[in-house]
């Protein structure tokens, strides 16, 4: 299931480096966290569907490699990142 329009206009607000920014990694890696936080509590109720679990990956290795750009380009904007997200330990 997609993000409410509301809910990731809130995200994208939130995590935006610019005026019109919705499409920096930042706001990239937000969303999809914040579908990950909701495909994990999907998978609390209904634990055989594998199919959305297949989906599941596919955004956590995008998280990844979204995450490895931010950190080689600009280790800054990486650490507040994981930070306000608070997605690493």
């Amino acid at each position: 299931m997609a993000l409410a329009a509301e809910v990731k206009q809130q995200v994208i607000s939130k995590f935006k480096t610019h005026k019109s920014d919705s499409g920096s990694p930042e706001v990239q890696v937000a969303l999809l966290s914040h579908r990950i936080v909701q495909l994990t509590e999907h998978f609390k109720v209904n634990k055989k569907d594998h199919h959305s679990r297949r989906g599941l990956l596919l955004m956590v290795a995008r998280r990844r490699r979204l995450l490895d750009y931010l950190k080689s380009r600009s280790p800054e904007r990486y650490k507040t990142l994981i930070e306000q997200l608070g997605i690493r330990r």
